[in-house]
């Protein structure tokens, strides 16, 4: 007999149009919107697995916005993703770590949403083949369509969606709408679907790891030094135990697996960037929205 439980699968594509029927208002803009994410995703993922074999890795010769060398992958990736969405016709205006300006949708092609997204987050990682991602918040526009870029200009607690895509070992898409609700879903290269793997993602209590760039202690402030010299040296007489450092350097990775098992991660300001290093609008956004969602802060 068939087990119904492997062949009845819940494929992203389903999972959002699920939600959608929860919703007797909604239009089907925001299901069609995640379709063209996970287009980008799935394009990426390819690109990743063959970066070595078809020449993808080392510079492209130019920078970022944020003054970052540019890999050759960063430009195809950040190209498909604006090509994909724009394609979709559900966004007006897209926000990219690859591109100094707000990209402007053609009036034809304007839908009623605002994406910020880090194409391929961790990118001087990829000659080493360690875990890099793609970042996303999603934010709806009051005027819809007919949107000025001033509308923009929101604050960060009115996303409606958020998530990331992890290239790694496997492909693994976390995705959040809000309702304290995070669901995890790994990339099936046979079927070419997102699976859910990791449904209700909530953080553990109490982890025991904690994530951060010691190499930068030497310009941290007191407090900094101080919190992370307590999870490391609890008192004796804590009952306590310390917690082991893990960093990999790339906020994707450390992000899900605080995920998964709990504990801190942390790219704290200091001396020499006081305005620290992360990214509010397509990295602190997001994933703050999901931390807070799978009961995390």
């Amino acid at each position: 007999m068939t087990d119904h439980h492997k062949t009845n699968l819940m494929t992203l594509t389903r999972y959002v149009l699920e939600e959608q029927r929860q919703h007797p208002d909604a239009t089907g803009d925001l299901t069609i919107a995640m379709n063209s994410v996970q287009v980008g995703c799935k394009f990426v993922e390819a690109c990743v697995r063959k970066a070595r074999l078809i020449n993808l890795v080392g510079l492209a010769g130019n920078t970022n916005v944020q003054g970052e060398d540019q890999k050759k992958l960063d430009v195809l990736s950040n190209e498909m993703f604006v090509n994909a969405l724009k394609a979709s016709g559900k966004f007006s205006f897209m926000v990219s770590e690859e591109v100094d300006d707000i990209v402007v949708v053609p009036e034809e092609l304007r839908g009623k949403y605002c994406i910020t997204f880090d194409p391929l987050d961790g990118s001087s990682n990829i000659d080493a083949g360690v875990n890099v991602g793609t970042i996303f918040g999603i934010w709806r526009l009051p005027s819809g369509p007919r949107a000025t870029v001033d509308e923009i200009l929101v604050p960060g607690s009115e996303i409606i969606a958020g998530g990331y895509c992890m290239y790694g070992s496997s492909c693994n898409l976390v995705l959040t709408f809000g309702g304290a609700r995070v669901e995890g879903f790994t990339l099936d290269p046979a079927l070419g679907e997102f699976i859910l793997t990791h449904p209700d993602i909530r953080i553990p209590p109490r982890g025991k790891i904690y994530s951060v760039n010691e190499g930068n202690s030497l310009y941290w402030d007191d407090a900094t030094r101080a919190y992370f010299d307590s999870v490391k040296f609890p008192p004796p007489d804590s009952g306590r135990k310390p917690y082991s450092a893990r960093y990999i350097g790339s906020m994707v990775a450390d992000v899900h697996r605080t995920l998964l098992y709990g504990g801190v991660f942390a790219y704290p300001s200091d001396r020499k960037s006081r305005s620290g290093k992360l990214r509010i609008l397509y990295e602190s956004f997001p994933m703050a929205f999901i931390t807070e969602q799978a009961g995390g802060s």
